[in-house]
Parts: C-alpha cells; sequence; structure tokens
C-alpha cells in the first residue's frame, strides 16, 4: 500500500493506493480560512496537524490491516503558504496563505530590488508567493521575523511533524520566488533580498525521491510497518498531474479546486512571466510545466450558491445548465475577481461583479453567469501558455468542480477544447502523492505515472463555442474599464 495526504485549503485528504492502482481507502477532515483583514488568508498549521490525526485515527480505525502494510507516504499541498518556525520548531504566527494579497507593495520593493528576478524564477512577483510574505513581516512584524528559524510551505510543515525533518521538494519550492526554477536550487540572491538564507531553507529533494521517515511514535500510534519512507511529494498541481498520468510535454489539465488551475507539461523550462503566466519544475526530475493560475473557481461557485440560496453548489450548477441557449445568451456576465487574480491581470486589489443586470433577471441567469464567468477566467489562463510541441490536443479534468456535467460541457465549450474527466479525478491531487511515494521505494514511472480510465468526454460545440467566444470579449472588456473606474475611485477617496 502506498499512502497519499493532500493537504488542501478546505480539507485534507487521505488515500491509500494499492500496487493495482486501486483507491483502497479515503479520509477526509474540513479545514477553514480566517480572515481576520480584508484581503487577508490565514490558517493556523495547529489546525493541519489535528486535521492529519483526524483522517489518521480514522484509517487506523477502519482499515488497520491496509495501514500495515503501507510501503510508502507522499505529501501534496496547497503552494505558497508562508509557515514560520523559530529555533524549537515553534509556530509564530498563522500560516499566511497562497490567496492572501497584501503584499503588493512587497512585490513592487523586490521586483526593485533583483531586476532578473524573472529570469531566475521564470515568474512575476505576486502577492501569492512565499517571498513577498516575508517582506511584510519583516516590515510589519520585525519581532516574529527576529525569530524566524525556517520557513517551510504547508506539506513541509506536516513532513516536520511526522519526521521531524525539513525538507521540501522542486515542484512546491518553485512557489515561494526563492528558488531558481532552471536550475532547481535555492537562489542565494532573492534569499539575500529577504533578509534570508539558505539557513532558513529546508533540504531540497526530487518528488519521486525519499525525503525522510516517519518518527517511531507515528508508526506505532497509527499501526504503521517501521521506518516508512516519506517521499519529497508535490504541489498541489504537480501531484494532480502525477495522478492523472500527465507527465509528457503537452498533456495537461483543467483544475476546478478552490482556485482554477490550466496546467500544462513542457519538454523544457519555458517561462512567459509577461502575463503572469507561472513556470515551475515538475514533480519528478528534469521536467518543468506551465500553469495559468484564477484565484476564484469552485470558491466562486461556493460564494454564489451562498449568496442566491441554493441548497448547494450542484443545484447551482444544474439551474445553470437547465436554462435555454437564449437564456444563457441574455444572461449578465460576471468577472469572478473575488479574491484579487493572478493569471493575467497580476492584480490583487481586482474585485468580482455581476454586469449587465435587466429586471428579467432570475438567480438562474445569475448562476448561469457565475459558471460562465469561471469558464473565461480560464480561457484567459489558457491563452496565455505558449504554443506547444506537439500541439495541445485536449485537457483532463481534475478537483472537486469537475464532477458537473454541465459545467464540464461548458468549460468544453468556452476553452474550445475537448475535456476528459478521469475516475477519481476528484482525489488526484492525493492519489499523486501516493504515486510519489509508490515511485521513491524504487518503482518505475512506466508502472506507477498511467493514466485512470476515462469516466466521461466532453466535446466542444461549435455552435455553441461561436456565441460563447462574442460573451468572452464583452468579459474581456470588462476588466480595464472597472478597474480604471477603481483608480479614479481610489485617488478621490484618497485625495
Amino acid at each position: 500500500m502506498y499512502l497519499g495526504l493532500d493537504l488542501g485549503t478546505s480539507e485534507l485528504k487521505a488515500l491509500l493506493l494499492s500496487p493495482q492502482h486501486r483507491v483502497i481507502a479515503t479520509a477526509r477532515a474540513a479545514l477553514t480560512v480566517q480572515r481576520p483583514h480584508a484581503m487577508w488568508s490565514e490558517q493556523d498549521p495547529a489546525q493541519w496537524w489535528l486535521a492529519l490525526e483526524r483522517v489518521m485515527d480514522a484509517l487506523h480505525h477502519q482499515h488497520p490491516a491496509a495501514l500495515a502494510q503501507v510501503q510508502g507516504i507522499g505529501l501534496s499541498g496547497q503552494m505558497h503558504g508562508a509557515t514560520l518556525i523559530d529555533r524549537h520548531d515553534r509556530v509564530l504566527r498563522p500560516a499566511i496563505l497562497w490567496n492572501d494579497g497584501r503584499s503588493l507593495p512587497q512585490c513592487h520593493r523586490l521586483t526593485r530590488e533583483v531586476p532578473q528576478l524573472s529570469a531566475i524564477t521564470g515568474n512575476l512577483a505576486m502577492p501569492g508567493f512565499t517571498a513577498p510574505k516575508l517582506l511584510w513581516v519583516r516590515e510589519h512584524e520585525p519581532e516574529v521575523f527576529a525569530q524566524v528559524e525556517r520557513v517551510l510551505l504547508p506539506k513541509d510543515w506536516l513532513r516536520l511533524k511526522l519526521t521531524g525533518e525539513a525538507v521540501s521538494d522542486m515542484s512546491d519550492a518553485s512557489g515561494t520566488l526563492w528558488l531558481d526554477v532552471g536550475r532547481r536550487d535555492w537562489s542565494d540572491a532573492l534569499l539575500a533580498a529577504c533578509g534570508l538564507s539558505r539557513a532558513h531553507m529546508p533540504r531540497l529533494v526530487e518528488g519521486s525521491e525519499v525525503s525522510a521517515f516517519v518518527k517511531p511514535q507515528w508508526c506505532a500510534r497509527w499501526g504503521l510497518p517501521p521506518r516508512v519512507p516519506v517521499a519529497g511529494g508535490a504541489g498541489d498541481n504537480a501531484a494532480s498531474a502525477v495522478g492523472m498520468g500527465l507527465i509528457r510535454p503537452a498533456e495537461g489539465f483543467v483544475s476546478l479546486g478552490t482556485s482554477g488551475v490550466v496546467f500544462v507539461n513542457g519538454a523544457s523550462f519555458h517561462p512567459n512571466p509577461t502575463q503572469a503566466l507561472h513556470a515551475f519544475c515538475h514533480a519528478l526530475p528534469k521536467r518543468w510545466h506551465v500553469m495559468s493560475v484564477m484565484l476564484s473557481a469552485a470558491s466562486a461557485v461556493t460564494w454564489a450558491t451562498r449568496q442566491l440560496g441554493y441548497p448547494h453548489e450542484a443545484a447551482l450548477l444544474e439551474a445553470a445548465s437547465a436554462l435555454s441557449e437564449r437564456e444563457q445568451q441574455q444572461a449578465p456576465l460576471f468577472l469572478p475577481y473575488l479574491s484579487g487574480e493572478r493569471s493575467p491581470h497580476n492584480d490583487p486589489l481586482a474585485t468580482g461583479a455581476w454586469v449587465g443586470l435587466r429586471a428579467q433577471h432570475e438567480r438562474d441567469h445569475l448562476a448561469y453567469a457565475v459558471a460562465e464567468g469561471v469558464g473565461f477566467g480560464l480561457l484567459d489562463g489558457l491563452n496565455t501558455i505558449p504554443r506547444t510541441r506537439p500541439a495541445l490536443q485536449s485537457l483532463s479534468l481534475v478537483g472537486g468542480g469537475s464532477r458537473s456535467d454541465g459545467w464540464a460541457q461548458l468549460l468544453a465549450d468556452i476553452l474550445a477544447l475537448p475535456l476528459t474527466r478521469h475516475h477519481d479525478a476528484d482525489t488526484g491531487g492525493a492519489i499523486g502523492a501516493a504515486r510519489l511515494a509508490w515511485l521513491a521505494c524504487g518503482a518505475s514511472q512506466d508502472e506507477v505515472c498511467i493514466t485512470p480510465a476515462v469516466a466521461r468526454g466532453f466535446e466542444p460545440q461549435s455552435s455553441r463555442t461561436m456565441w460563447l467566444r462574442e460573451r468572452h470579449a464583452r468579459f474581456s472588456a470588462l476588466y480595464p474599464r472597472l478597474h480604471a473606474d477603481e483608480a479614479r475611485g481610489s485617488a478621490l477617496m484618497h485625495g
């Protein structure tokens, strides 16, 4: 057996995978996000450990024989979060998460101080990344910064608790803005610009390598074999790619999680930072990928479900799909920038909006606009990805939002690409983590990184794609207009 632990923003998932690629068991524990101020997003790492104890206790209670056969553990996790610990491994403050937007001024400062930043990292400085968060802490919480002994990403803090070792992998480290992504090593220049050094960083390994071993006390508590190895693991999206068997050039996926991602493998390191496209190391050695990221995808649907009074997200998406084409064409437009935006705008101050409301519009029209607006945001991201060789032919669907047939068809029509849903697509990150553990135990990529069976395919309908492209053109024109209006309003407000 191989155990995958996937630390998301809204939940922690544990998954047991057999050598026959069967999911033997899963367990989940919910997580909450704290937003003490506008644009802030934080979690207490203690909540992550309590969630891990909960899922492991559940597996131990329900599947003790399977846990006793675990040969390796892999970790997947939300990227970019700044977890600050002191010399006694105590957490100094709540972790600042990937969708926290407070550090925009620090991004500007870091770019000025290290002009070669994009050449080193393959990315723009954005508030979501880890480095500007540390600059914010140094400026606003100097007493905390002075105690920082080490900075860890969320899943790597769990690794520290499990193994006693501070280690990260290349894919997750790519999202810090401290990694020389082409060289797969820490950048001394970028660390120094943040008042840090390599001593503050975890040791680096590839995602498919052994990073450390589970402490005896946890092996005893959960009935694991002694000295279970923990793989390097991966950031959540690279882990999902491994979980879906998408490791070759021009293979990729659309992820419908809290955020929305278009992920495409490349044959080498080819960044495009000018449009806020991310270029990161893959979870496997000598491989890279690019991805566009929008900050509110399934989370926008969750928000709209609550605001519009639907019983659950599936009901909102069903209502949106039930509208006739004519009703959909007459629906308002929705800008999904509820937490700012990354690709392609790199604007943490961007705001969401329904635009074009009329008296005849009902809540189902608003629901459709939200589902469509997320799709338009994904299309904006797809358009930032350079042409691949071979050409991109299709994308897989992963994440919790991928379960809706109606939304999947709408996205295929918007992106004008065939989309494929595979079995276990909503647990791709946890499966990828388990597969990386399998690789770390000596298995081959051909044996491990297979593509799961197809559950359903969605072909784009050319007639719908045509009118959706017209609506997308109107959607694209809204952001610069609203951004300019907000800037004027801010200038008036501040004198």
